[in-house]
């Protein structure tokens, strides 16, 4: 075979390989480009660009750090850079942080790294960290002015970054460690370099379509010599395989051009198929470098010598029954309550089961073992480190025994390492805890503080301070001084990763929602962030569930009653006035297999009566009594599930029908929806014509018409970035596409506006769009938003407030009354003002807030105005016929939020003055008093508000109450 055809056979195999096993295309990365135009387009014409959002919070926790960047010279100027949350500077410290990143093509961002001579930020996006929500880059960004503009560089198809190493002298030179797509193979991976600032890039290191490049460091002594981490990883919906023969460490000696594979079995580091993601760090000290490694090893532990104590599920596998009924009663009491079988399952009950053949001793290992049991049952051997003197040709692992809690059987979530400049035998590792070793490796401690959470992702060694550290974790950011003894939470950018939102119907109604690995919490929809709590020592929001926070479902009787949970079906009900809870998630009955729980499961309160709970598995379960007890109503509505450690073939979208009692929907991980007409008696599979194998991320029976249905399909876990949204007029029989105009963006939530039937809200990998023509055409909503995944949406139904839940950026919320006004007549009309309503007026506009502030006290009133053209506009106020300020504004097309300080023109004081006392005696006559700053305010009354385009005018109502 010549060159020519081994190199076309080479770029041509993944497309064979997933014609073979007959799976969704992946989206290119070129069409993935045109975004940028094509929101850029929907922007321009967006009627409803204006609409501002405000952030809610919270900030007591944050999202997924992914790396730091440190100037050396003076540590309280770095850059952190979150997994969704985009890229923050601060300048003093911690105590505050700014957003430099929040419009680019995407917010992931796997590494970063920062010239500071030259003021020049470097972006590798796409998290590194594999997890359920790490979303995919599109390459490399750089900014020459800190910040302020950045330029798209390249790389496209790399989609997760681990590592961008800089040139020490030649700011042109920089090397990045590619890891490639994270749900399909692809050849664009492995390390890449530039020598011309990204202009241009040559793949110097390539293994496989499934291996790519996780790691890179630079000799500190040479910027010729570099060493790489490559990690074989497959990741699907039902099954991640985190380790293989691809994984290695490799040495360049010629500035990256050249490599050579260095982790050999004959070199002593860990080889094969269970080789997986590695970690590299490197220094000189006293003129030896010294090169570290840290290895996810999923090879197995070798099996215990002695027999554990009493019975495991192994032993009954295949323990014939006679042999099972020889047992003692108290033997198997033991292993029921060891491993919390339910109180009904006693060692005499189970004994009078296997004995009248209702089941067969496996059915207690059967019993156990749940659709994740691969993932948190495997004993592999974790994480181990390792030391090289010899540039690589040899390595020795620096300690005896396992290391125990680190990474358990997830440390693909992990891989790092870092050693001290100053001394080769301080090292820190970070998993799940953060750990530090003072004796090159051999003995290790925590220093994961009371004020640090876990799961540990970026560390900052201080060059010139030791125990000065700067430590990033799925909490956040924290310092420390003296080595991890204390640790100081740098929490104020709101940066929380939500799946789900919830409201309650509360006079000031709070927010509930649930955050990858922060937990559920809730808190006032009017909340502004500041740092007054700590001094009241009471944080407006409140935890009330662990773990990783799902869905919420709120009681509105009470507001009190809170249904909400933790990953893959763990759910309680939670009263958040006495702290009570109780554990409400069925359980399978000894005999059957273990119901499959998604990673975040739905649940669902009839809103008919709100006794009734929907909770999915791959069935459909409903309680009559709030969780107490538990009927299934449908039998598996999933293709089966798949041989895998991830949970799948699982309910991921349920919604029973606001207008109708027993009208419910069901949606798959597998690419299935169901309908059911008689509460759940019998069901009918409605997907025929929709696209195959996607993840129905949202199904919303309508609240207008009793036969439509709305769904949206993701096929994130493809590597398939198409909006699917589809609605049908006929409970699924037929279904149209919509949402025709929306970007490659996977929509993770379609929601239907409850006041309007036409607008739609679409929340997407990279923001929010409405449609106020029921799908045919989508808008994006972007004032105050930044470019964030939107992965719930939820319009109060009294408040008509739009809650928008963000991975990656917290919980955000606007006004949309004026979106619900958008019908056929507003639109038709050159010009329309909405209602303001009333301000209470105060003597203290104008007036400075402190003595020694220099910013006044002044109302804010929204003038809000729809303009069907981009055209000037006359606005006057008046009370009655007389003028009181009259300006000129420039409206766009759509909806304009013109900011109006209740001021007066000075030249029409004397006027207003007139009006005020014609009608008074002498002694009760008004005057007009300026603030501080000199000007003149409304006083109290009743006013009218005007806009003029051409001859076309509108005009709206302003009470200034006492």
């Amino acid at each position: 075979m010549n060159k020519a055809n081994a190199i076309l056979l080479l770029v041509c195999m993944p497309i064979f390989l997933l014609a073979q096993v007959d799976r969704p295309a992946f989206t290119p990365a070129k069409e993935r480009l045109k975004n940028v135009e094509t929101r850029q387009q929907l922007l321009e014409k967006s009627l409803v660009k204006n609409v501002p959002f405000e952030s809610i919070g919270p900030t007591v926790f944050s999202g997924r750090v992914a790396d730091v960047d440190v100037l050396e010279s003076d540590p309280t100027q770095f850059y952190v850079a979150y997994a969704s949350g985009g890229l923050w500077k601060t300048e003093n410290n911690g105590h505050s942080f700014t957003p430099i990143f929040d419009n680019e093509v995407v917010m992931s961002i796997g590494d970063i790294a920062v010239d500071w001579e030259r003021n020049i930020i470097w972006v590798g996006t796409g998290e590194v960290n594999s997890s359920r929500s790490s979303y995919s880059g599109i390459g490399m960004f750089r900014s020459e002015d800190g910040g302020i503009t950045w330029e798209y560089r390249g790389l496209p198809e790399s989609h997760h970054i681990g590592r961008v190493v800089l040139h020490p002298t030649d700011p042109n030179t920089l090397w990045v460690a590619a890891l490639g797509h994270l749900y399909s193979p692809n050849q664009e991976r492995g390390v890449y370099k530039t020598n011309n600032g990204g202009k241009s890039w040559e793949q110097v290191l390539f293994v496989d379509g499934n291996t790519g490049a996780v790691d890179l460091v630079l000799d500190p002594n040479d910027p010729n010599t570099l060493f790489a981490a490559t990690w074989h990883r497959e990741r699907s919906a039902w099954d991640f395989v985190e380790s293989g023969e691809g994984s290695g460490i490799y040495k360049s000696t010629d500035g990256g051009n050249n490599w050579q594979k260095i982790s050999t079995p004959q070199s002593g580091f860990p080889t094969g198929k269970g080789a997986g993601r590695i970690g590299l760090d490197i220094t000189e000290t006293n003129g030896e470098t010294h090169l570290l490694a840290i290895i996810d090893n999923q090879d197995r532990r070798p099996k215990e010598q002695e027999e554990a104590e009493g019975l495991t599920k192994e032993n009954f596998r295949k323990m014939p029954k006679t042999d099972f009924l020889k047992l003692k009663e108290e033997e198997v009491e033991t292993f029921l309550r060891d491993n919390r079988f339910p109180k009904k399952y006693t060692g005499k009950v189970v004994m009078q089961m296997v004995e009248k053949n209702e089941i067969q001793p496996v059915a207690l290992t059967e019993y156990l073992e749940t659709a994740n049991a691969l993932l948190f049952d495997t004993p592999v051997i974790g994480a181990e480190v390792y030391r090289s003197t010899n540039h690589g040709a040899a390595w020795q692992r620096t300690h005896e025994d396992f290391l125990d809690g680190i990474y358990f059987s997830y440390g693909y979530y992990f891989g790092q390492i870092r050693v001290a400049k100053q001394n080769p035998d301080k090292l820190y590792i970070f998993g799940v805890p953060v750990l530090t070793s003072d004796d090159g490796g051999k003995n290790w401690k925590s220093i994961n503080g009371a004020n640090v959470h876990v799961d540990h992702h970026a560390l900052w060694l201080n060059p010139n301070k030791e125990g000065h550290l700067i430590l990033g974790n799925d909490g956040g950011i924290n310092i420390s001084y003296d080595d991890g003894e204390n640790w100081v939470k740098c929490n104020t950018p709101a940066v929380g990763q939500f799946y789900h939102i919830e409201v309650d119907m509360a006079k000031n109604y709070n927010v509930y929602g649930g955050l990858q690995d922060n937990g559920s919490w809730y808190g006032p929809h009017n909340y502004q962030a500041s740092n007054r709590w700590h001094g009241t020592g009471h944080y407006p929001y409140t935890s009330f569930v662990g773990g990783d926070g799902m869905q919420t479902a709120v009681d509105t009787r009470d507001n009190v009653t809170v249904f909400g949970g933790l990953q893959f079906g763990n759910y309680y009900r939670v009263n958040t006035e006495n702290g009570s809870r109780k554990r409400i998630t069925p359980q399978h009955e000894l005999g059957e297999r273990p119901y499959r729980w998604n990673w975040q499961t739905p649940i669902h309160l009839s809103e008919h009566n709100q006794d009734i709970l929907y909770m999915g598995a791959n069935k459909l379960f409903r309680s009559m009594n709030q969780g107490d007890d538990w009927e299934a109503i449908s039998d598996d509505l999933t293709k089966g599930g798949k041989k895998g450690d991830v949970p799948f073939g699982t309910l991921s979208a349920i919604h029973e029908s606001p207008l109708k009692f027993g009208l419910l929907y069901a949606g798959t991980d597998d690419g299935l929806l169901h309908v059911s007409k008689d509460g759940g008696n019998s069901w009918k599979n409605i997907s025929a014509n929709l696209p195959k194998d996607m993840w129905v991320s949202r199904v919303q029976a309508s609240q207008f018409e009793e036969a439509r249905v709305y769904v949206a399909l993701n096929g994130y876990r493809w590597d398939n970035f198409n909006p699917y949204i589809f609605v049908s007029e006929d409970f699924g029989s037929t279904w149209k596409k919509i949402g025709l105009d929306l970007p490659l963006e996977p929509v993770n939530v379609l929601k239907e506006d409850p006041v309007n039937a036409n607008l739609l809200y679409a929340g997407t990998d990279h923001g929010i769009y409405v449609s106020i023509d029921r799908g045919e055409n989508f808008m994006p909503l972007q004032e105050g938003l930044p470019a964030v995944p939107v992965h719930d949406i939820i319009v109060h139904p009294r408040e008509n407030h739009l809650l928008v839940g963000t991975h990656g950026r917290s919980i955000y919320r606007a006004d949309a009354s004026h979106l619900q006004q958008l019908d056929n007549e507003v639109l038709s009309k050159e010009v329309f003002v909405h209602e303001i309503g009333e301000i209470k007026h105060s003597d203290s506009w104008g007036d400075k807030r402190r003595t020694w502030d220099e910013d006044y006290q002044e109302p804010s009133i929204d003038l809000i105005v729809y303009a069907k053209n981009n055209s000037p506009a006359r606005v006057s106020v008046k009370m009655e016929d007389t003028l009181v300020k009259n300006w000129e504004v420039q409206l766009e097309a759509g909806l304009n939020y013109i900011d109006y300080h209740a001021s007066i023109d000075k030249n029409k004081l004397a006027s207003l003055v007139k009006r005020l006392n014609q009608d008074k005696e002498e002694e009760d006559k008004i005057d007009l008093e300026p603030g501080e700053n000199g000007r003149y305010y409304l006083p109290p009354g009743r006013y009218e508000i005007g806009f003029s385009v051409g001859k076309n005018t509108s005009g709206t109502k302003l009470h200034v109450k006492e």
